[in-house]
């Protein structure tokens, strides 16, 4: 039997997905990335702003059309935007035969074990199949998981969940409270992914700064990367969303100090203005925020600071907006994402009154996305005549160019390394020490330095 997966949403959400797939995997069931081949198809769902979900809604009802023009079967949809919307989506898409919120499965050892194996028996009874009594490993379980992000990297995660409250964000309703795990049982994962041939380790959570902090009493994440630094063939780490505040003195000294992890942080900081901080329940100010960044730049030689920001959150002033294009501008952050406000169910901030009109929001957001396009040019420029390591993964159809990526570029998210194709080997899943000959607006083009 078949089974295809769409994951949507957060690197988080695609571990969910690929720990499904080793339960269907261990299951005997074929895993196929044509929906049309698929006898069951998973929609594993974000549900964290308007635009995620009306994507979500989309896909599922995307892949509903295959039960109409291809094998399908058994039309399964979860994560969180089941999570919210369960009762609503039972109404609204019938096609969908079966629908997992994510706390059905994911608050307790052993329950998604009973969860999937009452799911693979719901599939066999659809499809009529009877050989249901040789269901074994059915336990989400991080071990088993199958990555599907390729041979180079793997995405690791440190914790679930989040403690932070933010006033605009669904996350704790949606994934609970945050649950870090234990540092044995995450350096045992890395062992086996590095095992598996990949050498670059992306650790993530919420709030990846906060590690530990629930079951040891204190933040981890340093300690954490001392031990990952242990193992032998890992070549690059890097730890993606800390949090401003919990950006410690202890934590810099550990990434400026160790050659394998990436002089690369993640910050989400939302905004500068002190009141907008204030009124989305951040834990820092612009002052602390300001002095974080300057310290990291002080500290660690070419590091790299990527951000996101929020425009058109309730109450936002034009002053608020402009003291937040002023920071950007002057700060002229290496990378920068940012989106309107969105909203949301059972938030704090959708009962705010002071709502910003949509036409602003969008207005605001294309001032700081022009900002940072002029930005990025500026900074793509200083690489020029700079010598990087490069992480080979793909080549270019045409076999002129391989690409890959630096220390100061996240897969998906960051620009790529075109490197000029002047090698007799196939350098693919290689490190090459290459020169930036030419940038464009995100992307570098370099050549293959030789001995």
């Amino acid at each position: 039997m078949n089974v295809g997966f769409v994951s949507l949403g957060c690197s988080k959400n695609l571990i969910d997905t690929e720990m499904m797939i080793g339960i269907f995997k261990n299951n005997n069931f074929n895993i196929v990335n044509e929906p049309s081949k698929a006898d069951v198809i998973v929609v594993n769902t974000c549900g964290f702003i308007e635009s995620a979900k009306e994507e979500a809604i989309n896909t599922i009802l995307e892949m509903a059309e295959y039960k109409k023009t291809g094998k399908c079967k058994v039309l399964i949809a979860t994560g969180c935007l089941v999570e919210r919307y369960k009762e609503e989506l039972e109404k609204a898409i019938p096609e969908v035969d079966i629908l997992l919120k994510y706390s059905d499965y994911a608050e307790e050892k052993g329950k998604s074990a009973e969860v999937f194996k009452e799911t693979l028996k719901n599939i066999y009874t659809i499809i009529e199949k009877s050989d249901n009594n040789k269901l074994e490993n059915t336990e989400l379980d991080f071990m088993n998981r199958v990555v599907t992000t390729g041979e180079q990297y793997a995405y690791l995660r440190i914790a679930e969940g989040c403690d932070n409250r933010c006033t605009y964000c669904a996350i704790p309703y949606i994934r609970g409270a945050f649950s870090s795990r234990k540092i044995e049982d995450i350096v045992k994962e890395a062992e086996i992914l590095v095992a598996s041939g990949r050498k670059e380790l992306i650790l993530i959570a919420q709030d990846t700064s906060k590690y530990g902090k629930d079951i040891y009493g204190e933040a981890k994440l340093p300690e954490l990367l001392k031990e990952q630094c242990k193992i032998k063939e890992l070549k690059w780490i890097r730890f993606l969303y800390t949090y401003p505040e919990d950006i410690t003195d202890e934590l810099i000294q550990v990434v400026k100090e160790n050659d394998k992890i990436c002089k690369y942080f993640d910050i989400p900081i939302q905004h500068i203005s002190d009141k907008v901080l204030k009124r989305m329940n951040r834990k820092c100010t612009g002052e602390s925020i300001k002095n974080t960044i300057a310290k990291l730049r002080k500290e660690i030689p070419g590091v790299v600071i990527r951000t996101t920001l929020m425009v058109g959150f309730p109450g936002e002033t034009q002053e608020d907006f402009e003291e937040l294009y002023n920071f950007v501008k002057e700060t002229k952050f290496d990378k920068l994402g940012a989106f309107t406000y969105s909203k949301e169910d059972g938030t704090p901030a959708a009962r705010l009154k002071e709502q910003i009109h949509p036409i602003t929001k969008k207005s605001r957001y294309n001032k700081i996305m022009k900002l940072q396009q002029e930005i990025s040019k500026e900074n793509e420029k200083k690489q020029l005549g700079k010598e990087l390591e490069i992480l080979i993964e793909d080549i270019t159809p045409d076999k002129k160019y391989y690409l890959g990526r630096s220390y100061m570029d996240v897969p998906g998210i960051d620009g790529i390394a075109y490197v000029e194709n002047t090698s007799k080997e196939n350098l693919i899943r290689k490190y090459v020490k290459a020169k930036v000959v030419e940038v464009k607006e995100y992307d570098m083009i370099l050549k293959i330095i030789t001995d």
